[in-house]
């Protein structure tokens, strides 16, 4: 899968998952989660909640939000949250593997390319929880949130190293163009 990663990907196919998973990433963050905080009086709804949370938060949370808010975090936030991670772990995949190739480093440490995947596949995870604790309230039970405490922290843990990782790359990329004589680093 990586060969075929590698082989195709190019700087306009990069911008084009980025300004997406940016889209919706600032849609959430400005949009639907500023609204459902205003609606729990800036109770942090589950996927804000990257240490964790237990079953007395998650109940607090519940009535917080109240049937309008649970419907809005059902129906709006949630379908926006889907895309998401589809979105943020195919754009942050490719443009480590960008990064990579510009640095001719696409052989050696190709895994770190499976990082955003990992990070998307906890968000999915976090997600179908989310859903079925909004679906079964007032009937939640530990178990369920405690599964999904575990998503959320794994989510939030992978989603930091992938970024991190990320990070780490554009600046050996950047101090490679800064420190190399013009037409010895391809672009």
């Amino acid at each position: 899968m990586f060969k075929i990663i590698i082989k195709n990907v190019s700087g306009r196919t990069v911008l084009q998952f980025f300004i997406i998973s940016s889209s919706l990433y600032f849609l959430m963050l400005l949009g639907t989660i500023p609204h459902l905080h205003k609606i729990t009086n800036g109770v942090k709804i589950l996927d804000m909640m990257p240490t964790g949370y237990n079953l007395a938060y998650v109940k607090k949370l519940m009535e917080a939000l109240g049937e309008t808010g649970r419907h809005y975090y059902l129906f709006r936030q949630l379908p926006v949250d889907l895309v998401f991670p589809f979105f943020f772990a195919i754009s942050n995949c490719l443009i480590i593997s960008w990064f990579l190739k510009k640095l001719g480093k696409s052989d050696s440490i190709f895994f770190v390319c499976y990082l955003p995947l990992i990070a998307g596949f906890f968000d999915y995870a976090e997600n179908f929880t989310v859903i079925s604790i909004l679906i079964n309230y007032p009937k939640i039970s530990d178990s369920l949130v405690q599964v999904s405490n575990l998503f959320s922290v794994l989510k939030s843990s992978s989603t930091t190293v992938s970024l991190t990782v990320l990070l780490v790359i554009v600046l050996v990329w950047g101090f490679r163009k800064l420190t190399t004589k013009p037409g010895k680093i391809e672009d």
